[in-house]
Order: structure tokens, then C-alpha cells, then sequence
């Protein structure tokens, strides 16, 4: 697997989050203004794109922020989950962040406490599916 970083919403990117998210999660509003700001962590299997997250700063929860992070079905199975939730955490780092900060659907909280996230605040819906708020301290 190799990682490449964007500083753009690169095509490989859009097309996984169509597949998990609008394809498979039926989410309508996937796409917003904070692909414009956000750095795009992509893993690629060969040259077939396999997984993605962005990383911005959030101004609102002063930290930076992991999202819409996403395996495709035939990459699943293979921890690159963990692997790119690594690599958006050392982005983080070379940007000067100390923490991290994320939208958990709740039904995959469990993966992001096994990468040492904690619940922060109430659970709230995000179009049909219910979230939290969860945090990492980056050491």
C-alpha cells in the first residue's frame, strides 16, 4: 500500500466516498466547502485506490479534525482503517495539532476506541444516522 496527500479533492477520493457513503450509506450531502480546505489522505493498492480521509482545522472545536473516512468493500478486512486514521494523526502532527477531533457514526465507535478515541458530548444526527463527537490526544 502507498499513501498519497492532496491539498485538493483528487477524483480516486471522490469516487471512494460515492461508493461508501452516498452508494452503500444512502448520504445525500457528502460533498461541502471544507474539501476545499481539507488535505485528502489516499491509500492506493497498486494503482487502485483503496481508502481515504480529509483533515482540516476546525475553528468551531479548535483542533483539527479527521472525516468521511472510508474503505472500499474489496479493501475491508485489511486494517487500512487504522492505517490511514495513522496517517491522517501524523498530518495532523507536521500541521502543529496536538489533538484530534472526529464524527463517529455510532455504529463504528468501537474501531475508533481501538485507535484511542474517547466519546466527547452527546450523541446527534447527521442526515439518518446517528453520531458522536470523539478525541484523541496526539503524543
Amino acid at each position: 500500500m502507498k499513501t498519497a496527500v492532496f491539498t485538493h479533492l483528487p477524483e480516486d477520493a471522490a469516487l471512494i466516498r460515492r461508493e461508501v457513503f452516498i452508494e452503500e450509506q444512502g448520504f445525500i450531502n457528502e460533498f461541502d466547502d471544507i474539501d476545499e480546505k481539507a488535505v485528502h489522505i489516499l491509500m492506493y493498492d497498486n494503482d487502485t485506490p483503496a481508502a481515504v480521509c480529509r483533515v482540516f482545522y476546525s475553528e468551531e472545536h479548535g483542533q483539527y479534525v479527521i472525516g468521511r473516512i472510508a474503505v472500499r468493500r474489496e479493501f475491508r478486512g485489511k486494517h487500512l482503517g487504522a492505517e490511514i486514521m495513522r496517517s491522517a494523526e501524523d498530518e495532523i502532527r507536521k500541521l502543529g495539532g496536538h489533538t484530534a477531533g472526529l464524527s463517529s457514526q455510532v455504529q463504528a465507535m468501537g474501531f475508533y476506541e481501538k485507535q484511542g478515541y474517547r466519546p466527547v458530548g452527546e450523541q446527534y444526527m447527521d442526515e439518518h444516522c446517528p453520531h458522536i463527537r470523539m478525541e484523541k490526544e496526539l503524543l
